[in-house]
């Protein structure tokens, strides 16, 4: 029974600490009319998580209306380089969670949860021969120029 109520308790830790949210303090996290800003942390220069990261605010905005601001380390030094903010909440950050480096689906996850606006249509980069030359910029960044 003991070993039962520990292993419960235990469990419940876990699952608190998934849930926890790392806050952080991000300049510009909340726009003049009050809705969250999406922030993109980029190192100077920007390094291969960090340029993977701008195509994933790229791809953000085809799809969503939300603010979005990329901000150098140099202007917010107490802040991990690459990360990734939704208002003051950390969704990837360098040494933390998914080392920095933000995919599409994980800040989407985020945004459809927070009830973010969608756009009307979606942007260009939905277009095919757009999204085939976006795809080969895409593969050129993770290959390092290779």
């Amino acid at each position: 029974m003991m070993r039962r109520l520990f292993i419960g308790a235990a469990f419940a830790a876990a699952a608190a600490s998934a849930l926890a949210q790392v806050s952080m303090p991000v300049p510009g996290a909340v726009d003049a009319s009050g809705r969250k800003v999406l922030t993109f942390v980029a190192k100077d220069p920007p390094g291969q998580r960090c340029n993977g990261n701008l195509q994933v605010a790229a791809e953000l905005a085809n799809v969503y209306r939300v603010p979005i601001q990329l901000l150098p380390s140099s202007l917010v030094p107490g802040l991990p380089a690459p990360s990734v903010f939704y208002g003051n909440q950390m969704i990837a950050a360098d040494g933390r969670d998914h080392n920095g480096q933000a995919s599409y689906q994980m800040v989407a996850d985020v945004l459809d949860v927070e009830g973010a606006p969608k756009q009307a249509k979606s942007g260009l980069l939905y277009n095919d021969k757009v999204r085939k030359d976006f795809e080969a910029l895409r593969s050129t960044i993770k290959s390092g120029g290779k």
